[in-house]
């Protein structure tokens, strides 16, 4: 008589799969150019929005004339803005030029930067301000220009009389 072999009833295990990782979206850079503002109060650095063109532009070459360097905040209203850029330091000064009112759907949030300006919709110049809350209801009457991406601890402790030490394009 023959022997048969038992089966044995242990399953083998299957070969390990292999895991695929996940497929990541590369991690996308802002093309907007940055602006470093060195300040008594410490650094900070914002984006310059590019489809506000005339504003974004009159505000570089601003910076790379060093025009806000030694410039100090002049105005400081908490809960709302804090406010530079006038060579006087009185909030009636400005550069040699004016700019027209761009309005686009850029929002008054909390580190926005806008233009400052007169009654006039197209007297911007040089002043600009940082919003320190959302203050929609300037939406659609100023441009926003901009938004600081680090150090909005440092401009929350901005006050009237702090200087931009140094304000540079990165």
């Amino acid at each position: 008589m023959a022997i048969k072999k038992k089966k044995s009833k242990a399953k083998m295990s299957p070969a390990p799969k292999k895991i695929k990782k996940a497929a990541t979206a590369p991690v996308k850079k802002s093309s907007y150019p940055k602006v470093r503002f060195e300040t008594t109060r410490g650094v900070f650095i914002a984006e310059l929005y590019d489809d506000v063109a005339v504003t974004t532009k009159n505000f570089l070459d601003l910076t790379a004339k060093k025009f806000y360097d030694g410039l100090i905040f002049h105005r400081y209203e908490p809960g709302f803005v804090i406010q530079g850029g006038d060579p006087m330091g009185t909030g009636m000064g400005g550069s040699d030029k004016t700019i027209p009112l761009e309005i686009t759907h850029h929002k008054h949030v909390k580190g926005a930067l806008g233009m400052a300006r007169s009654q006039d919709p197209n007297s911007a110049s040089s002043q600009f301000y940082v919003c320190l809350n959302d203050t929609p209801f300037l939406d659609g009457n100023y441009a926003v220009f901009g938004k600081v991406l680090e150090g909005m601890d440092k401009v929350m402790a901005l006050r009237v009389g702090d200087k931009m030490i140094k304000v540079v394009i990165e």
